[in-house]
Protein backbone atom coordinates (compact mmCIF):
# COMPACT_ATOMS: atom_id res chain seq x y z
CA UNK A 1 0.00 0.00 0.00
CA UNK A 2 1.42 3.40 -0.97
CA UNK A 3 1.53 6.51 1.22
CA UNK A 4 -1.55 8.14 -0.24
CA UNK A 5 -3.75 5.06 0.12
CA UNK A 6 -2.53 4.28 3.64
CA UNK A 7 -3.17 7.89 4.74
CA UNK A 8 -6.64 7.89 3.22
CA UNK A 9 -7.37 4.57 4.94
CA UNK A 10 -6.47 6.02 8.36
CA UNK A 11 -8.35 9.27 7.79
CA UNK A 12 -11.43 7.54 6.37
CA UNK A 13 -11.54 5.27 9.41
CA UNK A 14 -11.39 8.29 11.69
CA UNK A 15 -14.22 10.06 9.84
CA UNK A 16 -16.36 6.92 9.88
CA UNK A 17 -15.97 6.49 13.64
CA UNK A 18 -16.48 10.19 14.36
CA UNK A 19 -19.72 10.45 12.40
CA UNK A 20 -21.15 6.92 12.84
CA UNK A 21 -20.30 6.27 16.51
CA UNK A 22 -19.86 9.68 18.18
CA UNK A 23 -20.32 8.46 21.78
CA UNK A 24 -17.85 5.58 21.47
CA UNK A 25 -15.47 7.89 19.63
CA UNK A 26 -15.49 10.37 22.52
CA UNK A 27 -14.91 7.59 25.06
CA UNK A 28 -12.01 6.19 23.05
CA UNK A 29 -10.28 9.55 22.53
CA UNK A 30 -10.78 10.47 26.19
CA UNK A 31 -9.19 7.22 27.39
CA UNK A 32 -6.33 7.61 24.92
CA UNK A 33 -5.69 11.15 26.12
CA UNK A 34 -5.55 10.11 29.79
CA UNK A 35 -3.09 7.33 28.96
CA UNK A 36 -0.80 9.59 26.93
CA UNK A 37 -0.73 12.35 29.54
CA UNK A 38 -0.08 9.96 32.43
CA UNK A 39 2.65 7.99 30.64
CA UNK A 40 4.24 10.38 28.14
CA UNK A 41 3.56 13.93 29.32
CA UNK A 42 7.20 14.26 30.41
CA UNK A 43 8.36 13.14 26.96
CA UNK A 44 6.72 16.12 25.22
CA UNK A 45 8.63 18.50 27.50
CA UNK A 46 11.91 16.67 26.96
CA UNK A 47 11.63 16.59 23.17
CA UNK A 48 10.76 20.29 22.94
CA UNK A 49 13.66 21.48 25.08
CA UNK A 50 16.13 19.20 23.24
CA UNK A 51 14.94 20.52 19.87
CA UNK A 52 15.40 24.11 21.01
CA UNK A 53 18.88 23.36 22.37
CA UNK A 54 19.86 21.76 19.07
CA UNK A 55 18.55 24.75 17.09
CA UNK A 56 20.75 27.06 19.16
CA UNK A 57 23.72 24.74 18.61
CA UNK A 58 23.19 24.78 14.83
CA UNK A 59 22.97 28.57 14.82
CA UNK A 60 26.27 29.17 16.60
CA UNK A 61 28.22 26.20 15.24
CA UNK A 62 30.10 25.75 11.98
CA UNK A 63 27.01 23.98 10.58
CA UNK A 64 25.32 27.39 10.39
CA UNK A 65 27.27 28.28 7.23
CA UNK A 66 25.80 25.41 5.20
CA UNK A 67 23.46 26.55 2.45
CA UNK A 68 19.98 25.12 2.05
CA UNK A 69 20.65 24.77 -1.63
CA UNK A 70 23.63 25.01 -3.95
CA UNK A 71 26.67 26.97 -2.76
CA UNK A 72 26.22 30.58 -3.81
CA UNK A 73 22.49 30.22 -4.52
CA UNK A 74 20.36 33.27 -3.70
CA UNK A 75 17.08 33.08 -1.67
CA UNK A 76 13.91 32.67 -3.71
CA UNK A 77 11.82 35.17 -1.71
CA UNK A 78 12.51 38.51 -0.05
CA UNK A 79 12.80 38.65 3.74
CA UNK A 80 9.39 40.33 4.02
CA UNK A 81 7.51 37.74 1.96
CA UNK A 82 9.46 34.87 3.54
CA UNK A 83 8.70 35.92 7.12
CA UNK A 84 5.07 36.72 6.28
CA UNK A 85 4.46 33.31 4.73
CA UNK A 86 6.12 31.24 7.46
CA UNK A 87 4.40 33.26 10.20
CA UNK A 88 0.93 33.05 8.62
CA UNK A 89 1.27 29.33 8.01
CA UNK A 90 2.68 28.63 11.47
CA UNK A 91 0.41 30.40 13.93
CA UNK A 92 -2.09 32.73 12.30
CA UNK A 93 -5.50 31.58 13.53
CA UNK A 94 -4.24 30.64 16.98
CA UNK A 95 -2.78 34.10 17.60
CA UNK A 96 -6.13 35.76 16.98
CA UNK A 97 -8.14 33.11 18.84
CA UNK A 98 -5.95 33.11 21.96
CA UNK A 99 -4.58 36.67 21.69
CA UNK A 100 -6.73 38.00 24.53
CA UNK A 101 -8.31 34.79 25.83
CA UNK A 102 -5.17 32.96 26.99
CA UNK A 103 -3.61 35.76 29.08
CA UNK A 104 -7.01 36.42 30.68
CA UNK A 105 -7.44 32.74 31.47
CA UNK A 106 -4.03 32.56 33.19
CA UNK A 107 -4.83 35.86 34.94
CA UNK A 108 -7.97 34.29 36.43
CA UNK A 109 -6.33 30.91 37.12
CA UNK A 110 -2.58 31.44 37.62
CA UNK A 111 -0.47 28.53 36.38
CA UNK A 112 0.01 25.81 39.00
CA UNK A 113 -1.18 28.10 41.81
CA UNK A 114 1.87 30.36 41.68
CA UNK A 115 -0.11 33.53 42.49
CA UNK A 116 -3.49 34.72 43.70
CA UNK A 117 -6.04 35.24 40.89
CA UNK A 118 -6.52 38.68 39.35
CA UNK A 119 -3.49 40.25 41.01
CA UNK A 120 -0.54 42.09 39.42
CA UNK A 121 1.60 39.01 40.03
CA UNK A 122 -1.00 36.89 38.23
CA UNK A 123 -0.89 39.34 35.31
CA UNK A 124 2.87 38.95 34.95
CA UNK A 125 2.56 35.16 35.19
CA UNK A 126 -0.16 35.20 32.54
CA UNK A 127 2.04 36.98 30.01
CA UNK A 128 5.12 34.94 30.92
CA UNK A 129 3.43 31.61 30.29
CA UNK A 130 1.72 32.87 27.15
CA UNK A 131 5.13 33.90 25.78
CA UNK A 132 6.38 30.46 26.78
CA UNK A 133 3.63 28.66 24.85
CA UNK A 134 4.00 30.77 21.69
CA UNK A 135 7.69 31.59 21.71
CA UNK A 136 10.93 29.74 21.10
CA UNK A 137 9.75 26.18 21.76
CA UNK A 138 7.13 25.86 18.98
CA UNK A 139 9.36 27.56 16.45
CA UNK A 140 12.22 25.23 17.36
CA UNK A 141 9.97 22.31 16.43
CA UNK A 142 9.14 23.91 13.09
CA UNK A 143 12.72 24.97 12.48
CA UNK A 144 14.24 21.50 12.87
CA UNK A 145 11.74 19.88 10.51
CA UNK A 146 11.84 22.75 8.00
CA UNK A 147 15.61 23.02 7.94
CA UNK A 148 16.01 19.25 7.56
CA UNK A 149 13.54 19.08 4.69
CA UNK A 150 15.12 22.06 2.93
CA UNK A 151 18.59 20.57 3.36
CA UNK A 152 17.70 17.18 1.91
CA UNK A 153 15.47 18.58 -0.83
CA UNK A 154 17.60 21.46 -2.11
CA UNK A 155 21.13 20.40 -1.22
CA UNK A 156 20.95 16.61 -1.41
CA UNK A 157 18.27 16.51 -4.14
CA UNK A 158 16.12 14.05 -2.20
CA UNK A 159 12.33 13.93 -2.18
CA UNK A 160 10.51 16.40 0.05
CA UNK A 161 9.22 13.66 2.35
CA UNK A 162 9.51 13.22 6.10
CA UNK A 163 10.82 9.69 5.57
CA UNK A 164 13.77 11.07 3.56
CA UNK A 165 15.07 12.71 6.73
CA UNK A 166 15.84 9.35 8.31
CA UNK A 167 17.94 7.85 5.51
CA UNK A 168 21.23 8.82 7.20
CA UNK A 169 20.36 6.49 10.10
CA UNK A 170 19.43 3.56 7.89
CA UNK A 171 15.82 3.99 6.74
CA UNK A 172 15.47 2.78 3.17
CA UNK A 173 13.40 4.75 0.62
CA UNK A 174 10.03 3.22 -0.31
CA UNK A 175 10.28 0.67 2.52
CA UNK A 176 7.31 -0.14 4.74
CA UNK A 177 8.87 1.94 7.50
CA UNK A 178 9.22 4.94 5.19
CA UNK A 179 5.62 4.56 4.00
CA UNK A 180 4.36 4.40 7.59
CA UNK A 181 6.34 7.49 8.62
CA UNK A 182 4.96 9.50 5.70
CA UNK A 183 1.42 8.32 6.42
CA UNK A 184 1.76 9.32 10.10
CA UNK A 185 3.06 12.71 8.98
CA UNK A 186 0.14 13.24 6.62
CA UNK A 187 -2.36 12.33 9.34
CA UNK A 188 -0.59 14.67 11.76
CA UNK A 189 -0.85 17.53 9.28
CA UNK A 190 -4.51 16.82 8.56
CA UNK A 191 -5.51 16.67 12.24
CA UNK A 192 -3.31 19.57 13.33
CA UNK A 193 -4.61 21.91 10.65
CA UNK A 194 -8.19 20.72 11.23
CA UNK A 195 -7.76 21.77 14.88
CA UNK A 196 -6.80 25.27 13.80
CA UNK A 197 -9.62 25.47 11.28
CA UNK A 198 -12.06 24.42 13.97
CA UNK A 199 -10.80 27.23 16.21
CA UNK A 200 -11.02 29.69 13.34
CA UNK A 201 -14.58 28.73 12.45
CA UNK A 202 -15.67 29.09 16.09
CA UNK A 203 -14.15 32.57 16.26
CA UNK A 204 -15.60 33.73 12.94
CA UNK A 205 -18.99 32.54 14.14
CA UNK A 206 -18.63 34.39 17.46
CA UNK A 207 -17.57 37.61 15.73
CA UNK A 208 -20.44 37.53 13.26
CA UNK A 209 -22.86 36.80 16.10
CA UNK A 210 -21.70 39.83 18.08
CA UNK A 211 -21.67 42.17 15.09
CA UNK A 212 -24.64 41.02 13.04
CA UNK A 213 -26.67 38.80 15.36
CA UNK A 214 -25.90 35.59 13.48
CA UNK A 215 -27.72 32.65 15.17
CA UNK A 216 -25.68 30.40 17.43
CA UNK A 217 -25.46 26.62 17.10
CA UNK A 218 -23.19 24.03 15.58
CA UNK A 219 -25.12 23.94 12.31
CA UNK A 220 -24.24 27.57 11.58
CA UNK A 221 -20.58 26.88 12.38
CA UNK A 222 -20.60 23.97 9.93
CA UNK A 223 -22.07 26.20 7.23
CA UNK A 224 -19.26 28.69 7.86
CA UNK A 225 -16.72 25.88 7.51
CA UNK A 226 -18.27 24.95 4.18
CA UNK A 227 -18.11 28.56 2.92
CA UNK A 228 -14.50 29.06 4.00
CA UNK A 229 -13.60 25.69 2.49
CA UNK A 230 -14.75 26.97 -0.88
CA UNK A 231 -12.65 30.11 -0.39
CA UNK A 232 -9.42 28.31 0.44
CA UNK A 233 -9.91 25.78 -2.34
CA UNK A 234 -10.23 28.70 -4.77
CA UNK A 235 -7.03 30.17 -3.32
CA UNK A 236 -5.29 26.79 -3.63
CA UNK A 237 -6.00 26.84 -7.37
CA UNK A 238 -3.91 30.01 -7.80
CA UNK A 239 -0.62 28.46 -6.67
CA UNK A 240 2.07 29.36 -4.13
CA UNK A 241 3.47 32.51 -5.73
CA UNK A 242 0.08 34.17 -6.12
CA UNK A 243 -2.51 32.96 -3.61
CA UNK A 244 -0.50 32.12 -0.51
CA UNK A 245 2.11 34.86 -0.92
CA UNK A 246 -0.46 37.62 -1.53
CA UNK A 247 -2.72 36.46 1.33
CA UNK A 248 0.25 36.17 3.70
CA UNK A 249 1.41 39.72 2.97
CA UNK A 250 -2.19 40.94 3.40
CA UNK A 251 -2.32 39.13 6.74
CA UNK A 252 0.78 40.86 8.00
CA UNK A 253 -0.53 44.27 6.97
CA UNK A 254 -3.94 43.79 8.63
CA UNK A 255 -2.42 42.22 11.76
CA UNK A 256 0.05 45.11 12.01
CA UNK A 257 -2.73 47.68 11.63
CA UNK A 258 -4.89 45.93 14.26
CA UNK A 259 -2.13 45.67 16.83
CA UNK A 260 -0.98 49.27 16.35
CA UNK A 261 -4.54 50.52 16.67
CA UNK A 262 -5.07 48.63 19.93
CA UNK A 263 -1.70 49.86 21.23
CA UNK A 264 -2.50 53.55 20.69
CA UNK A 265 -6.24 53.40 21.34
CA UNK A 266 -5.68 51.44 24.55
CA UNK A 267 -3.46 52.08 27.61
CA UNK A 268 -0.23 52.63 25.68
CA UNK A 269 2.23 53.18 28.52
CA UNK A 270 0.81 50.27 30.49
CA UNK A 271 1.16 47.94 27.49
CA UNK A 272 4.73 48.97 26.70
CA UNK A 273 5.84 48.57 30.33
CA UNK A 274 4.04 45.21 30.53
CA UNK A 275 5.82 43.99 27.38
CA UNK A 276 9.34 44.75 28.62
CA UNK A 277 8.67 43.43 32.12
CA UNK A 278 7.11 40.23 30.77
CA UNK A 279 9.98 39.63 28.34
CA UNK A 280 12.40 39.89 31.26
CA UNK A 281 10.32 37.47 33.32
CA UNK A 282 10.12 35.05 30.40
CA UNK A 283 13.88 35.01 29.90
CA UNK A 284 14.63 34.85 33.62
CA UNK A 285 12.33 31.86 34.19
CA UNK A 286 12.85 30.17 30.84
CA UNK A 287 14.57 26.99 32.02
CA UNK A 288 12.29 26.51 35.03
CA UNK A 289 9.19 26.70 32.83
CA UNK A 290 10.73 24.40 30.22
CA UNK A 291 11.15 21.56 32.73
CA UNK A 292 8.19 22.28 35.01
CA UNK A 293 5.84 19.39 35.79
CA UNK A 294 3.38 18.94 38.68
CA UNK A 295 4.24 15.65 40.44
CA UNK A 296 2.69 16.65 43.80
CA UNK A 297 -0.59 18.11 42.55
CA UNK A 298 -3.57 16.85 40.62
CA UNK A 299 -3.77 19.99 38.52
CA UNK A 300 -5.00 19.68 34.94
CA UNK A 301 -3.44 23.01 34.02
CA UNK A 302 -0.36 21.46 32.40
CA UNK A 303 -2.53 19.10 30.37
CA UNK A 304 -4.95 21.82 29.27
CA UNK A 305 -2.27 24.30 28.30
CA UNK A 306 1.43 23.38 28.03
CA UNK A 307 1.05 19.74 26.95
CA UNK A 308 -1.76 20.65 24.57
CA UNK A 309 0.39 23.32 22.94
CA UNK A 310 3.47 21.11 22.65
CA UNK A 311 1.34 18.38 21.09
CA UNK A 312 -0.41 20.88 18.79
CA UNK A 313 2.89 22.29 17.55
CA UNK A 314 4.30 18.80 17.03
CA UNK A 315 1.24 17.76 15.02
CA UNK A 316 1.74 20.88 12.88
CA UNK A 317 5.47 20.26 12.41
CA UNK A 318 5.26 18.20 9.18
CA UNK A 319 2.96 20.82 7.64
CA UNK A 320 4.79 23.97 8.69
CA UNK A 321 8.17 22.31 8.23
CA UNK A 322 7.36 21.23 4.68
CA UNK A 323 5.96 24.64 3.83
CA UNK A 324 8.81 26.76 5.23
CA UNK A 325 11.31 24.40 3.62
CA UNK A 326 9.61 25.05 0.28
CA UNK A 327 10.02 28.82 0.68
CA UNK A 328 13.52 28.84 2.25
CA UNK A 329 15.72 27.71 -0.60
CA UNK A 330 19.02 29.57 -0.79
CA UNK A 331 19.31 30.60 2.86
CA UNK A 332 22.03 29.41 5.21
CA UNK A 333 21.17 27.28 8.22
CA UNK A 334 22.16 30.15 10.52
CA UNK A 335 19.98 32.61 8.62
CA UNK A 336 17.11 30.13 8.62
CA UNK A 337 17.35 29.49 12.36
CA UNK A 338 17.55 33.14 13.33
CA UNK A 339 14.63 34.01 11.07
CA UNK A 340 12.37 31.19 12.23
CA UNK A 341 13.22 31.39 15.93
CA UNK A 342 13.68 35.04 16.85
CA UNK A 343 11.40 37.03 14.56
CA UNK A 344 8.15 35.09 15.16
CA UNK A 345 8.90 34.88 18.90
CA UNK A 346 9.31 38.66 19.17
CA UNK A 347 6.19 39.30 17.09
CA UNK A 348 4.19 36.86 19.24
CA UNK A 349 5.39 38.55 22.44
CA UNK A 350 4.35 41.96 21.11
CA UNK A 351 1.00 40.58 19.97
CA UNK A 352 0.08 38.99 23.30
CA UNK A 353 1.39 41.93 25.33
CA UNK A 354 -0.89 44.33 23.48
CA UNK A 355 -4.03 42.20 23.14
CA UNK A 356 -3.66 40.27 26.40
CA UNK A 357 -2.46 43.34 28.26
CA UNK A 358 -5.45 45.33 27.03
CA UNK A 359 -7.82 42.62 28.24
CA UNK A 360 -6.15 42.51 31.66
CA UNK A 361 -6.23 46.32 31.91
CA UNK A 362 -9.94 46.43 31.05
CA UNK A 363 -10.64 43.79 33.70
CA UNK A 364 -8.47 45.28 36.48
CA UNK A 365 -9.01 49.01 36.05
CA UNK A 366 -12.22 49.46 34.04
CA UNK A 367 -14.28 46.74 35.72
CA UNK A 368 -15.24 45.05 32.44
CA UNK A 369 -16.06 41.35 32.87
CA UNK A 370 -13.74 39.60 30.43
CA UNK A 371 -12.30 36.82 32.57
CA UNK A 372 -15.57 34.93 32.94
CA UNK A 373 -16.11 35.09 29.20
CA UNK A 374 -12.61 33.76 28.42
CA UNK A 375 -13.31 30.56 30.35
CA UNK A 376 -16.82 29.92 29.01
CA UNK A 377 -16.51 31.18 25.42
CA UNK A 378 -12.88 31.99 24.49
CA UNK A 379 -13.80 32.41 20.82
CA UNK A 380 -15.68 35.65 21.61
CA UNK A 381 -13.28 37.14 24.17
CA UNK A 382 -11.34 39.20 21.62
CA UNK A 383 -14.48 40.78 20.19
CA UNK A 384 -15.84 41.62 23.65
CA UNK A 385 -12.56 43.30 24.54
CA UNK A 386 -12.27 45.27 21.31
CA UNK A 387 -15.84 46.56 21.75
CA UNK A 388 -14.57 48.64 24.65
CA UNK A 389 -12.07 50.56 22.52
CA UNK A 390 -12.85 53.51 20.23
CA UNK A 391 -14.39 52.40 16.90
CA UNK A 392 -14.89 49.00 18.50
CA UNK A 393 -17.36 47.61 15.96
CA UNK A 394 -15.14 48.58 13.03
CA UNK A 395 -12.10 46.99 14.65
CA UNK A 396 -14.13 43.87 15.38
CA UNK A 397 -15.02 43.63 11.71
CA UNK A 398 -11.33 43.97 10.84
CA UNK A 399 -10.55 41.15 13.32
CA UNK A 400 -13.13 38.90 11.61
CA UNK A 401 -11.54 39.60 8.23
CA UNK A 402 -8.12 38.85 9.70
CA UNK A 403 -9.29 35.49 11.10
CA UNK A 404 -10.89 34.64 7.77
CA UNK A 405 -7.71 35.38 5.80
CA UNK A 406 -5.59 33.46 8.33
CA UNK A 407 -8.08 30.62 7.97
CA UNK A 408 -7.78 30.62 4.18
CA UNK A 409 -3.97 30.97 4.26
CA UNK A 410 -3.44 28.09 6.70
CA UNK A 411 -5.82 25.77 4.87
CA UNK A 412 -4.42 26.78 1.48
CA UNK A 413 -0.88 26.08 2.69
CA UNK A 414 -2.00 22.76 4.19
CA UNK A 415 -3.62 21.54 0.96
CA UNK A 416 -0.40 22.43 -0.85
CA UNK A 417 1.74 20.52 1.66
CA UNK A 418 -0.56 17.49 1.84
CA UNK A 419 -0.59 17.33 -1.94
CA UNK A 420 3.23 17.33 -1.92
CA UNK A 421 3.51 14.67 0.77
CA UNK A 422 0.93 12.35 -0.80
CA UNK A 423 2.58 12.66 -4.24
CA UNK A 424 6.09 11.57 -3.22
CA UNK A 425 7.26 15.11 -2.54
CA UNK A 426 6.57 16.74 -5.89
CA UNK A 427 7.15 20.51 -5.51
CA UNK A 428 3.93 21.47 -7.30
CA UNK A 429 1.06 19.04 -6.56
CA UNK A 430 -1.84 18.73 -8.98
CA UNK A 431 -5.02 20.73 -8.60
CA UNK A 432 -7.10 17.59 -8.03
CA UNK A 433 -4.79 16.51 -5.22
CA UNK A 434 -5.10 19.87 -3.46
CA UNK A 435 -8.89 19.83 -3.81
CA UNK A 436 -9.12 16.33 -2.33
CA UNK A 437 -6.97 17.13 0.69
CA UNK A 438 -8.65 20.48 1.26
CA UNK A 439 -12.01 18.74 1.44
CA UNK A 440 -10.67 16.09 3.85
CA UNK A 441 -9.37 18.77 6.23
CA UNK A 442 -12.79 20.42 6.23
CA UNK A 443 -14.52 17.12 7.00
CA UNK A 444 -12.16 16.39 9.90
CA UNK A 445 -12.76 19.84 11.42
CA UNK A 446 -16.52 19.32 11.10
CA UNK A 447 -16.30 15.87 12.67
CA UNK A 448 -14.32 17.18 15.64
CA UNK A 449 -16.73 20.05 16.27
CA UNK A 450 -19.67 17.64 16.19
CA UNK A 451 -17.94 15.40 18.72
CA UNK A 452 -17.04 17.74 21.53
CA UNK A 453 -16.14 21.12 20.10
CA UNK A 454 -12.98 22.76 21.48
CA UNK A 455 -12.21 19.88 23.85
CA UNK A 456 -12.30 17.37 20.98
CA UNK A 457 -9.97 19.56 18.92
CA UNK A 458 -7.43 19.70 21.75
CA UNK A 459 -7.72 16.01 22.60
CA UNK A 460 -7.04 14.76 19.10
CA UNK A 461 -4.08 17.11 18.64
CA UNK A 462 -2.37 15.50 21.65
CA UNK A 463 -3.16 11.94 20.56
CA UNK A 464 -1.99 12.22 16.95
CA UNK A 465 1.24 14.01 17.89
CA UNK A 466 2.71 11.23 20.07
CA UNK A 467 4.22 9.05 17.30
CA UNK A 468 5.66 12.12 15.58
CA UNK A 469 7.24 13.25 18.86
CA UNK A 470 9.34 10.06 18.81
CA UNK A 471 10.27 10.73 15.19
CA UNK A 472 11.44 14.25 16.08
CA UNK A 473 13.70 12.79 18.75
CA UNK A 474 15.35 10.52 16.17
CA UNK A 475 15.50 13.34 13.61
CA UNK A 476 18.12 15.21 15.61
CA UNK A 477 20.53 12.28 15.32
CA UNK A 478 19.81 11.83 11.62
CA UNK A 479 20.26 15.45 10.52
CA UNK A 480 23.38 15.84 12.68
CA UNK A 481 24.97 12.85 10.95
CA UNK A 482 24.10 14.26 7.52
CA UNK A 483 25.46 17.74 8.31
CA UNK A 484 28.67 16.27 9.73
CA UNK A 485 29.19 14.25 6.54
CA UNK A 486 28.53 17.39 4.49
CA UNK A 487 31.29 19.34 6.25
CA UNK A 488 33.73 16.46 6.01
CA UNK A 489 33.00 16.19 2.29
CA UNK A 490 33.58 19.94 1.85
CA UNK A 491 36.94 19.67 3.63
CA UNK A 492 37.95 16.84 1.35
CA UNK A 493 37.12 18.86 -1.77
CA UNK A 494 39.17 21.82 -0.51
CA UNK A 495 42.16 19.59 0.21
CA UNK A 496 41.98 18.21 -3.35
Amino acid sequence: MNVKNLSLFFLSGFLFLAFAFPNRFRIFTGSSLNFIISKFGWFYLLVCILLLAYCIFLTISRFGNIKLGEDGEEPQYSYTSWLAMLFSAGMGIGLVFYGMAEPLSHFAEPPLGQADPKTPQAAFLALRYTFFHWGLHPWAIYAIVGMSLAYFQFRKKDQSLISSLFQPIGLKPNSMGATLIDAISICGVAFGVATSLGLGSLQIHSGLTRLFGLPSGISVTLILIAITTILYLISACTGLDRGIRILSNTNMFLAGFLILFVLFAGPTNFLVELFFTSIGNYLQNFLAMSFRMAPFTDSTWLQDWTLFYWAWWISWAPFVGTFIARISRGRTIREFMIGTLLVPTIISAIWFSILGGTGIYLEMFNGIELVANSSTDPSSTLFLGLENLPLGNYINFLAIVLVLIFFVTSADSATFVLGMMASKGVPNPTLISKLIWGTIISLIASGLLLNGGLDALQTLAIIISLPFAFLLFLLMFSIHKALHQDLESSKGKKNI
